[in-house]
């Protein structure tokens, strides 16, 4: 957890001097999303969210600002919208080019021309009925359009995804008209770490509030931006799921204690506490209280290459991080501790996808410490499967045998 999770803080750092300094360039390598594995098409709309009666934790007399990423089964053409806009993707490459990351010069990969496999604005697919919604939460210092792979990929089986980022944390957002807020905090700032799990959970059910809002046919977004047609009349919010990877994934658990209009969650690969490891060791109230809802935890593998010993999260190794043992006995609800064997942290992002197109610019020893061992489309297939069977299972009643097993690849704990 401490070379994940300051790595990433140290991306915020090395991002916002970078931004200043050097301009990205449009002559990188050339990258893709893989396809969309559900059987449905899927549109998406850019929501910008005020909380006009929360004051933003980290600027002092601003007002608490959401942008969210909608994406839904459409039923109409539009154009494929880009996988972040200009200021995102100037970011990304500033924290992926620097040594905690890819270790290249700025500019080595043209994140900018990446589309999504989601057509903006595109109407929604009204055939099947109102669509269970799942919110999700990044990682601590990323940006949602890091998962857009994996959230694009669940709205395609039959969900409508609302993705978030968390401002002034995340490591960069972008607002409409090109204003971006930069990431303001570090991993290793405890207080700030306390801070944000309050912000995030506070963002989350801010933005199921305005997903409320928007099934009574009213137009959240500040600038007052068309809807696509049909989105109002397309939630079903008696089922509603929320997961989230790495600090998002503890927010989804922390979300779930504080808000009962959450019925199922997961946490991919993430710590449920706002402590570095075990020294100081502040697990957060789902740990502590554990919950009567399903949730399921995820997690992959990594050994320090330094010490060789386990740095991987399980309720069966609480040397490394004791939240996932602890909240297993205290869980009373559907559980499940899914292992993804040679899969790493940074496996569960999109640079799953990306890291392997990569393989005349990174180092093997680079590429391994990112996403791991195991095959690509394996591991973006397992993960595909397995939280679109969870949300399946959990919010549309539909049975599986997927968690009775083991399977190539997986371990159940």
């Amino acid at each position: 957890m401490h070379r994940r999770t300051i790595g990433a803080a140290t991306g915020i750092a090395v991002a916002a001097t970078l931004l200043t300094a050097v301009p990205a360039t449009a002559a990188g390598a050339r990258i893709d999303l893989p396809a969309l594995s559900g059987r449905h098409p899927v549109g998406t709309v850019e929501l910008h969210l005020v909380d006009r009666n929360r004051p933003d934790p980290w600027v002092a007399g601003a007002r608490r600002e959401v942008m969210a990423t909608v994406t839904y089964p459409a039923a109409g053409p539009g154009d494929r919208t880009p996988w972040m806009t200009p200021g995102v993707a100037d970011a990304v490459d500033a924290i992926t080019s620097g040594p905690y990351f890819f270790d290249v010069p700025r500019g080595s990969v043209d994140w900018r021309s990446v589309e999504r496999h989601a057509r903006s604005n595109a109407p929604v697919d009204r055939r099947h009925g109102d669509w269970p919604v799942v919110l999700f939460s990044p990682g601590f210092g990323s940006a949602r359009e890091l998962n857009a792979g994996l959230t694009d990929d669940l709205a395609s089986r039959g969900y409508v995804v609302v993705s978030m980022s968390h401002t002034h944390e995340s490591a960069a957002v972008e607002f409409p008209g090109g204003r971006v807020e930069h990431g303001l905090v570090g991993a290793d700032d405890l207080a700030g770490r306390k801070t944000a799990i309050d912000a995030r959970v506070a963002d989350t059910r801010f933005v199921l509030d305005q997903m409320t809002r928007l099934a009574r046919g009213d137009n959240p977004d500040a600038e007052r931006d068309p809807l696509p047609r049909g989105l109002a009349g397309a939630l079903d919010l008696s089922r509603v799921g929320v997961f989230g990877h790495s600090y998002g994934g503890y927010t989804a658990g922390e979300t779930m204690v504080q808000d009962r209009r959450f019925d199922a969650g997961v946490n991919v690969d993430g710590a449920m506490g706002h402590g570095l490891g075990a020294d100081p060791y502040l697990p957060g109230e789902v740990v502590t209280r554990g919950l009567d809802r399903p949730f399921m935890l995820v997690g992959g593998d990594f050994v320090d290459p330094a010490t060789g010993a386990k740095t991987e999260h399980s309720h069966l190794e609480p040397a490394f991080d004791p939240t996932w043992a602890d909240f297993w006995p205290r869980q009373r609800g559907w559980k499940r501790d899914l292992h993804l064997d040679g899969s790493t942290h940074y496996g569960f992002t999109d640079l799953q996808a990306v890291v392997p197109q990569l393989d005349s610019l990174l180092l093997p020893a680079v590429r391994t410490a990112l996403v791991g061992t195991i095959d690509p489309a394996r591991s973006l297939k397992a993960q595909h499967d397995y939280l679109a069977a969870f949300f399946d299972l959990h919010l549309k009643g539909r049975r599986t045998h997927l968690f009775d097993h083991d399977a190539p690849d997986v371990r159940f704990l």
